[in-house]
C-alpha cells in the first residue's frame, strides 16, 4: 500500500472473526526466550508479541496506571484491531493484561479514552461503584464508517460491556476518530475532543451523560497540516507552578508531515473556556528575515534566468495555468510554474553564477514532492548497449538465452502488459511487457527464474520498481543475482510503481555461470516487484532525474536540494550557504517528472543572515525525531502530574522493522510542565522520576577534551541512562555516539553552523528495512554560549534525547535504532575542530521483565 495511507486506517473488506481473544497468546517458538530477543527493550513497554500502535484509555485508578492500546492479538503487523491491556503501579513496570475491547464481525476498536464516571451519569454503574468509561472510535467495517462508542467495566477495567446504544455520535464521516473525553469542572460537562482527521480539525463536543453530544466548536486549520490529523489530547497546566495561572495544551499527532518525516506530534498552547479553544499563536503571521531579493520573478520576465525545455512557459506565471489548480503563497503578483503543458512537460530554470555572499538562500516552493536523487542524471538515459538477456515483450517468459521458469501465483505464465488491475499506474518500463507480480494483487507470491548464462561483461543494468523489501528482510521483494547457488548480488524496489535503471558491477564475477531470480515472499503493502530490460553490458546504466526541486548548484554539482510538498501551496525553504562563501554558484529550479505532482512552483529568492521557516518548521513540537507518535496523557493521576506517553514508531515504516515475535514499544513516560522559559511558555518534558528506580551500577567519565576525533569512554551498556554537559569550542559538530561498536553507532550531536541538536542513525546497524528509515533528524536549540546539557534514555532499540541548554530552553527527539547487540559503546566526538565533555554519568538500567 502506499505509504503516505495510514495502514491503521484501511478497512479490511474480510477480517476473521477472532476466537480467545481473552488471553494473551502463547510464545512461539523462538531462538531466545521471551523478552529477550535481540531488539527487545528492556525498560520500554512492549506486548509479548504481535501488533501494537496508539497508546489508548490512559488512566490512573486505585492505585494502577492503566495502558490500553492498539493491538493485533493474531498477528504481527496492522490488522484485527482491538485493545490491548497493561497496568502498572509505577509507570515503569507493567503487566499484560487480556484483551480488553475485542474487535468482531461488525467493527475494529480504533483509538479512544477511558474516564472513571464518578457521578455515574451514564447510567452503567452505581453511585457507590461508578464504572470506568471506554470512548472510543468504532471503525465500521462494512461502510468504512468511523463513529464514537462507548463501553463500560463495573470490575476496575478487566472486563468489559459494549453499550447496546452504540454509536453515540456519528456524523457520516470515514475520518472522525480518536476520542479525548474529560470532566470539566466549571461547565459540570463532559468535553469530547474529536479528530477530523481529513480537514486538520479537532471538533470539540459536550454532554451531560456520554451518550448525547453536542457540537461546540472545531479549532484548525493551524500549525502543521502535512498530513491527517489524529489522537487529540487537551488538558490544563499550570504555568511556572502557579495554580492561579494556567493555560491549555493541544496536543494534535499528523502523519504524515512530521517534522522528521512520516508521522509526528505538535501541540499548541492557549485557552479553553469548555467549548472554545483559542491557541496563543495559530493565526499569527509570518515574516521571514529580511535581505536582499535576488529573484522574485515581478519584472514579467525571467531577465538572466535561462529556460530549457517547455515546463516553464516563456514568462513567469500569474496565477494557475491551464488545467491547474488554485496557486496559494506566492509573494507578489507572478512566480515561476512548470505546469505549462500539464505535468508531461520538463524543463529547467537556472540563474546566472554569482558568488556566495550571505549565510542563507531563502525562497518559497511548492509542486511536486519528488527528490532529487544523488547520482541521477538529468535527461533520459538510453538503453544501455550489450546483450539483451530478456525484454519481456513477448507473451510468455521466453527470451534470447531461453526460457524462464515461475513458481507460485504472483508471477503468472507470461509478461504483463502494464499496469494490472488494481494498481497504480505503473511507468518507466521499455515497449509494453514487463514482469509485474502484482498479478494477484500484493497478496500472491513466488519466484521467476532465468536460464544460465555467462558473465562477460561489466555491468549487468535492469529497470526495477514496485516494494521496498530487500534481501535481509523476513518477506523480500528482489531481483537476485545468483552464482554457484549462492546470492551474490540483490536489488529491491523503492516503493514505487515507477521503474529506473540500477545496475551491478561484474567484475569479480567475470567468466561465471549465473542465474537471475526474481523473488516476492511479500504478502503486505508493497508486495510486489517489477522488472524489465535486463542487459549485460560494459556502460552502467544511471537512473534519470525525475525530480522536482528547486537545487544549489556549487562547482557545477548538485549540493542542497528542496523538493515541493504535492501541493499548490507555496512554503518558505532555505539553504544554509555558510560553507560555500566566496564560491561560484547558481540555483536551478528543475521539473524532470513528466508523471503526477510533475511540477515545481518557485518565488522570490532572497540573500539573508537568517534562515526562513516553513509551516512544518514553525510549529511546535512534542519530539523532533522520527518515532513518536499518537502522544497522549493519563487522566487521573495523583498529584496532578501531567504525564505523556507515546507509539514509538513511524507509519513510513512501522510494519517493516525487525522484531518478532513483537513489532511496536511505546516510549518512556514523561511528566510535562509549562515554564517561562527566555520570556516565553514552552512545554518542558522529563522522564518520570520513577526511573531512578531502575538505576543499577553508576560510572562517571572525566572530563574530555576533543579534537576533530572520536575518544571512547569507560562507559558501556544496551540500556542505560545518561547525564552529559558538553561545551563547544572550535567544532563544527561534537557530542556523544551511542551503541557504538563494529562499526556501528547512533550520533547524539550538536551542529554549532545551523544550531541544531541531531540524532545521525545513518550507521546505527539495520537500517535497510524501509528507504525511509536511515536519516538524520535535527531540533532547533539555541546554545547562547553556554554547554548543551544532554538526557539520554538508551534502551536495546531507541534512544530518547532530552537537550537543553543554560537558559532552560529544551528541545526532545525520540528514535528507534536496531544495533548489533555487542554495540554497547559510548564515546565522545568532534569534527571539525575541538569541543569539551565538561561531565558524564551514566547508570545501567535493569529490565522490567526480570
Amino acid at each position: 500500500m502506499p505509504r503516505t495511507v495510514r495502514p491503521r486506517r484501511r478497512l479490511l473488506a474480510a477480517l476473521a472473526v477472532l476466537s480467545g481473544l481473552g488471553m494473551v497468546a502463547a510464545s512461539p517458538a523462538s531462538a531466545d526466550p521471551l523478552y529477550q530477543e535481540r531488539y527487545r527493550p528492556q525498560f520500554h513497554f512492549t506486548p509479548a508479541q504481535n501488533w501494537m500502535n496508539d497508546p489508548n484509555g490512559l488512566i490512573y485508578y486505585k492505585g494502577r496506571y492503566h495502558l490500553f492500546f492498539q493491538y493485533n492479538p493474531s498477528g504481527n503487523s496492522w490488522g484485527d484491531i482491538s485493545w490491548g491491556h497493561a497496568v502498572s503501579t509505577d509507570l515503569v513496570h507493567w503487566k499484560q493484561l487480556p484483551v480488553a475491547l475485542p474487535q468482531d464481525d461488525q467493527e475494529m476498536v480504533f483509538s479512544g479514552s477511558v474516564i472513571l464516571d464518578r457521578n455515574n451519569t451514564t447510567g452503567f454503574g452505581t453511585r457507590n461503584n461508578p464504572p470506568l468509561v471506554a470512548v472510543y472510535t468504532s471503525a465500521q467495517k462494512a461502510s468504512g464508517k468511523q463513529q464514537q462508542a462507548l463501553a463500560y467495566s463495573t470490575d476496575g477495567g478487566t472486563t468489559w460491556t459494549k453499550y447496546d446504544g452504540n454509536p453515540v455520535l456519528d456524523i457520516g464521516s470515514n475520518d472522525f476518530r480518536d476520542p479525548k473525553v474529560f470532566w470539566h469542572a466549571p461547565t459540570q460537562r463532559w468535553l469530547m475532543a474529536v479528530a477530523l482527521a481529513d480537514q486538520h480539525k479537532i471538533a470539540f463536543y459536550s454532554s451531560a451523560d456520554l451518550k448525547h453530544w453536542t457540537h461546540q466548536s472545531d479549532f484548525g486549520p493551524a500549525g502543521a497540516t502535512g498530513g491527517v490529523w489524529e489522537c487529540p489530547d487537551l488538558f490544563p497546566l499550570p504555568v511556572d507552578g502557579n495554580t492561579k495561572k494556567t493555560k491549555w495544551v493541544l496536543a494534535v499527532n499528523l502523519n504524515p508531515g512530521g517534522i522528521a518525516g512520516g508521522s509526528g506530534a505538535q501541540y499548541f498552547v492557549g485557552d479553553f473556556d469548555g467549548k472554545t479553544f483559542a491557541s496563543d499563536d495559530a493565526g499569527a503571521v509570518y515574516t521571514p528575515p529580511g535581505g536582499t531579493v535576488v529573484q522574485d520573478f515581478e519584472s514579467g520576465s525571467f531577465g538572466d534566468w535561462t529556460a530549457t525545455g517547455d515546463a516553464f512557459g516563456s514568462a513567469p506565471a500569474t496565477g494557475p495555468v491551464d488545467g491547474q489548480q488554485t496557486v496559494t503563497g506566492f509573494e507578489g503578483k507572478a512566480f515561476a510554474n512548470s505546469f505549462h503543458g500539464g505535468d508531461a512537460a520538463t524543463g529547467t530554470l537556472t540563474s546566472p553564477a554569482f558568488t556566495v555572499t550571505g549565510d542563507h538562500i531563502n525562497f518559497k516552493v511548492g509542486g511536486g514532492n519528488h527528490p532529487h536523487r544523488p547520482g541521477s542524471v538529468p535527461g533520459g538515459r538510453p538503453t544501455p548497449t550489450g546483450v539483451t538477456l530478456a525484454d519481456f515483450e513477448g507473451s510468455a517468459y521466453t527470451s534470447p538465452i531461453g526460457d524462464w521458469t515461475t513458481t507460485g501465483d504472483a508471477f503468472g505464465t507470461g509478461p504483463a502488459r502494464g499496469t494490472l488491475p488494481g494498481q497504480n499506474q505503473v511507468t518507466g518500463h521499455l515497449g509494453s511487457g514487463l514482469v509485474n507480480s502484482f498479478l494477484n494483487g500484493d497478496a500472491g507470491t513466488g519466484t521467476l527464474t532465468s536460464p544460465a548464462f555467462t558473465i562477460d561483461k561489466k555491468y549487468l543494468d535492469f529497470l526495477i520498481g514496485g516494494g521496498y523489501h530487500p534481501a535481509s528482510s523476513d518477506a523480500p521483494t528482489t531481483v537476485e543475482l545468483v552464482v554457484d547457488g549462492t546470492v551474490v548480488r540483490s536489488a529491491t524496489g523503492s516503493n514505487s510503481e515507477a521503474l529506473n535503471w540500477a545496475s551491478w558491477d561484474l567484475s569479480d564475477l567475470q567468466g561465471k555461470q549465473a542465474r537471475i531470480k526474481v523473488v516476492d515472499d511479500n504478502t503486505g503493502g508493497w508486495g510486489h516487484l517489477n522488472l524489465d530490460q535486463v542487459v549485460l553490458s560494459d556502460t552502467q546504466a544511471k537512473p534519470p532525474s525525475v525530480e522536482t526541486g528547486v537545487n544549489l548548484l556549487v562547482d557545477g554539482e548538485v549540493v542542497q536540494s528542496v523538493t515541493g510538498a504535492d501541493s499548490e501551496h507555496l512554503d518558505w525553504a532555505s539553504f544554509n550557504t555558510k560553507a560555500y562563501t566566496g564560491k561560484e554558484a547558481r540555483i536551478q529550479i528543475v521539473d524532470a517528472n513528466s508523471g503526477g505532482w510533475g511540477h515545481i512552483l518557485a518565488d522570490r529568492f532572497t540573500v539573508a543572515g537568517e534562515p526562513a521557516l516553513n509551516t512544518t518548521r514553525r510549529a511546535h513540537w512534542l519530539d523532533h525525531g522520527a518515532d513518536f507518535y499518537a502522544a497522549n496523557t493519563w487522566t487521573d493521576a495523583p498529584g496532578g502530574r501531567r504525564v505523556m506517553i507515546a507509539w514509538m514508531n513511524n507509519w513510513n515504516y512501522g510494519q517493516a522493522i525487525p522484531t518478532s515475535p513483537w513489532r511496536s514499544a511505546q516510549s518512556f513516560p514523561r511528566e510535562l510542565s509549562l515554564r517561562t522559559v527566555n520570556g516565553k511558555v514552552q512545554l518542558l518534558q522529563q522522564p518520570v522520576r520513577e526511573l531512578t528506580g531502575l538505576r543499577g551500577a553508576g560510572a562517571r567519565a572525566p572530563r574530555t577534551r576533543v579534537a576533530d576525533t572520536t575518544t571512547p569512554l569507560a562507559v558501556h551498556g544496551g540500556s542505560q541512562e545518561l547525564r552529559a554537559d558538553l561545551t563547544a569550542g572550535t567544532a563544527d559538530r561534537f557530542g556523544l555516539d551511542v551503541l557504538t561498536g563494529g562499526g556501528q553507532r547512533t550520533r547524539i550531536g550538536y551542529d554549532t553552523t545551523t544550531g541544531e541538536v541531531y540524532i545521525d542513525r545513518t550507521d546505527s546497524g539495520a537500517t535497510d528495512f524501509d528507504p525511509t528509515f536511515s536519516g538524520v533528524h535535527r531540533a532547533p536549540l539555541a546554545l547562547h554560549g553556554g554547554p548543551l546539557s544532554l538526557h539520554v534514555l538508551v534502551d536495546a532499540s531507541s534512544v530518547e534525547v532530552y537537550a537543553q541548554n543554560a537558559l532552560g530552553e529544551q528541545v526532545t527527539l525520540t528514535d528507534q535504532v536496531f544495533p548489533d547487540p555487542s554495540s554497547t559503546g559510548v564515546a565522545v566526538f568532534a569534527e571539525g575542530g575541538t569541543a569539551t565533555l565538561d561531565q558524564l554519568q551514566a547508570w545501567q538500567l535493569k529490565s522490567i521483565w526480570r
